[in-house]
């Protein structure tokens, strides 16, 4: 974005004209939105307030935003605070192309029409149109050309070239060969033996204590993808039907927890309630659960802490306390309120519509 050369290209590219500072980050944008400064929002194919950590600071910046724009092919948690719900379309309804962490690039081919009608570029096409900025794609390959003569790693890159290659891999362009370059750095380094950067060292403010002895993490499992939102809807269940708490076996004896307990899990950000796995998987001092499933508010109990220099959020080491108890917490009923609340005004407004 710093660069005035390339700004210029995609200015000329585009006919308009664009900042030079960079935009917020994700965390940045949930603190901007409670303060009001951050009023819009359009949120694609990810669900935050479930994936994001304090859900609910997360909640309270999407109830502050005027207008929060959701597309997607679920009625996700993040969807149910949506002023405007657009459809989203399936790999299945996809015709493009996928870059994979191999930089390796393949075509997806489209096996059936959208059910919603329309294909991901299109509903965003049309937004771009209505807003004032016209776009006249008829076809995903005009992106990719497009890509390739702004972006010097693709400027080799074509759907021709994909299918009779069957894929390339980016850098793709004059300096490299035709089907791109599957090995990075084979012969040498492109900027020389390592460009380093000497960042400060901050330490994690979270810290265990008398009233918070253990130390949350959290992550996933196989069985799951990320927070479930297409996973939790199949067979994978059978596998793993709901979030629970791995606890090491001398620190649940401590708190007189037994397999299978419910047990309330409390931060100095939030609390929720899950079931306890015992497990020598965990250390003493160290409990572990997953953030599959929306209603058991695992990152209820995450807080807001991010690292300074990328504000990734710190998902690792969370202070808690476990405790056995015999209800949900005070969260999981609101959420439960509020969900039923809102699939009832969808009953409401579409009667026709599938049950979520």
């Amino acid at each position: 974005m710093s660069d005035s050369t390339v700004r210029a290209q995609f200015e000329a590219a585009w006919g308009v004209g664009l900042s030079p500072e960079p935009g917020l980050r994700i965390p940045n944008m949930f603190d901007a939105a409670r303060t009001g400064s951050f009023k819009g929002l359009y949120c694609q194919g990810e669900d935050v307030v479930q994936s994001d950590p304090d859900t609910k600071h997360v909640s309270a910046a999407m109830q502050a935003l005027e207008c929060l724009v959701v597309q997607d092919i679920f009625l996700n948690e993040t969807a149910q605070y949506a002023h405007v719900f657009l459809p989203g379309s399936s790999f299945l309804e996809k015709d493009g192309t996928f870059t994979n962490a191999e930089r390796r690039i393949s075509r997806v081919r489209q096996v059936m029409p959208p059910l919603a009608g329309l294909a991901d570029w299109q509903v965003t096409m049309k937004l771009s149109n209505a807003l004032g900025h016209p776009m006249s794609y008829s076809h995903p390959e005009q992106v990719m050309q497009e890509i390739a003569r702004l972006t010097p790693a693709f400027q080799g890159v074509s759907y021709e070239k994909i299918d009779r290659l069957g894929s390339v891999h980016w850098p793709c362009n004059d300096n490299t060969a035709e089907a791109g370059t599957p090995v990075m750095h084979g012969d040498h380094f492109v900027r020389g033996k390592g460009r380093f950067f000497i960042t400060q060292y901050v330490p994690t403010e979270e810290k265990v204590t008398r009233m918070y002895p253990l130390l949350l993490t959290t992550g996933r499992v196989l069985s799951q993808y990320n927070v479930g939102a297409q996973t939790r809807r199949t067979a994978n269940n059978q596998w793993h039907e709901e979030d629970r708490l791995d606890i090491h076996p001398h620190d649940a004896e401590e708190r007189g927890v037994s397999q299978g307990d419910w047990v309330s899990i409390a931060s100095r950000a939030g609390r929720t309630v899950l079931r306890a796995d015992i497990t020598e998987r965990m250390p003493p001092g160290v409990v572990f659960t997953t953030f599959h499933f929306p209603d058991s508010g695992s990152n209820v109990v995450t807080t807001e802490s991010s690292d300074w220099a990328t504000n990734c959020p710190e998902y690792k080491v969370t202070a808690v306390q476990v405790a056995k108890v015999m209800e949900p917490s005070d969260w999981q009923r609101e959420h439960a309120d509020f969900n039923r609340e809102q699939l009832d005004l969808l009953a409401q407004a579409h009667p026709e519509a599938p049950a979520r």
